[in-house]
């Protein structure tokens, strides 16, 4: 007897996925296929209105100006200065690094935007009730930039008058110019306007040495009562006590008094000011006439201005050198062209944004239609009405 084969066989399952879990290609297609006239007509009627809306908008025109910032040379009068021996401490501020920097925050200022509305009349022109509105404005249509490569400044401003764009560009150079002209930026400005400065106060003080030396009826003959040699000491050791003092003053504003500089510079000074007093009391003068102490304050006086001379023009030429002349690659001209608003790119997105909003929409309005027809989804459907109507009642 033979037997049964099995008749009983089972093959193995294979789990497909269900279709209905998600929306294939071919379903997604189904609706766009149906709508292909509104997925045409709606984004050109989309970009006619944006072609409209942008031809209302006012042309934008962009004037730009190129300049070189002053380039601050260092080192180029250290041994000339060291020659002056104290008077050089006076000049040993810090150098500016970024000189560029400096330049542009000065055409950013407030000072600056101010000269700038008033010129213009911007406040007529942007419509503002207040100034500091009319300096955002425009902040935001100037742009102040720094090349990467070349370290030349841009100056780029936006405007609705051409014209107007190109001399507003132009303008900030000029006031830049103004701001250097009143405030030191580089090292060799700050060393030209102290030394102005200390010029100023000296040779005023030297007119009033003269003039006092005159009324006392200084003559030739009263020379020999006080030689010219001993004068000229006295002058030059009041040059360097005055010089000594103010590094001394330098030297206190950055370090403490107990530094061995400042106590260094401390000792030279008091030793300065023994040996002044020793030659302004000499033996056998406590009754002489009184033009010896004018002389001797006028060649005083007469040598500290020599100093400050000398610094102040060491100080001009390295300004000179430095670029104090700020120079202009490309000056700005009005531009031929608007820069903004570009319709075509407005248009196309516009299109295109329009575009994927219908597809979406389609897509999504399909897939929730098959949803709602799907009697798996009932209880789930019927769940969500509940709680929208729940939500509205407590609304």
């Amino acid at each position: 007897m033979m037997d049964k084969a099995p008749t009983d066989f089972v093959p193995a399952t294979v789990d497909v996925p269900d279709e209905d879990d998600s929306v294939s290609l071919l379903e997604a297609a189904v609706p766009l296929a149906e709508h292909w006239r509104l997925l045409v007509i709606g984004p050109l009627v989309a970009g006619l209105a944006a072609f409209g809306f942008a031809s209302q908008i006012p042309p934008t025109y962009t004037a730009t100006t190129t300049l070189l910032p002053p380039q601050q040379q260092q080192g180029s009068t250290s041994s000339l200065l060291s020659s002056l021996g104290g008077l050089a401490g006076l000049a040993g501020g810090a150098g500016l690094r970024t000189p560029a920097d400096q330049y542009i925050s000065l055409m950013q200022s407030a000072t600056v935007s101010d000269r700038m509305i008033d010129q213009f009349n911007l406040m007529d022109v942007y419509g503002p009730k207040y100034r500091f509105q009319a300096r955002r404005v425009l902040s935001s249509n100037v742009r102040i930039t720094i090349g990467k490569k070349d370290g030349l400044i841009s100056v780029e401003v936006d405007d609705t008058s051409p014209q107007r764009a190109a001399e507003m560009a132009n303008r900030y150079v000029d006031e830049l110019r103004r701001m250097t002209d009143t405030i030191a930026v580089s090292e060799a400005q700050q060393r030209r306007k102290f030394f102005e400065l200390q010029l100023r106060q000296t040779q005023d003080k030297l007119v009033q040495a003269q003039q006092a030396l005159q009324a006392s009826g200084f003559t030739e003959g009263a020379l020999k009562a006080e030689p010219k040699s001993a004068g000229d000491a006295y002058a030059r050791l009041r040059a360097e006590q005055t010089a000594a003092e103010v590094r001394l003053q330098t030297l206190r504003g950055s370090l403490s008094d107990n530094a061995p500089e400042v106590q260094q510079q401390q000792g030279t000074v008091l030793a300065l000011r023994n040996q002044v007093a020793k030659l302004a009391t000499p033996a056998g003068a406590a009754s002489g006439p009184d033009y010896v102490g004018k002389y001797r304050e006028f060649k005083y006086q007469e040598t500290l201005f020599d100093l400050f001379a000398k610094q102040y023009e060491l100080a001009r030429v390295d300004e000179s050198r430095e670029g104090g002349l700020i120079q202009v690659v490309d000056p700005a001209a009005p531009p031929e062209w608007k820069s903004k608003p570009k319709r075509l790119l407005i248009v196309a997105g516009t299109m295109i944004a329009t575009a994927f909003v219908l597809i979406a929409v389609l897509v999504i309005r399909r897939s929730w239609r098959a949803t709602v027809a799907d009697p798996r989804n009932a209880e789930q459907l019927e769940n969500l009405r509940n709680a929208l109507r729940l939500r509205r009642r407590r609304a």
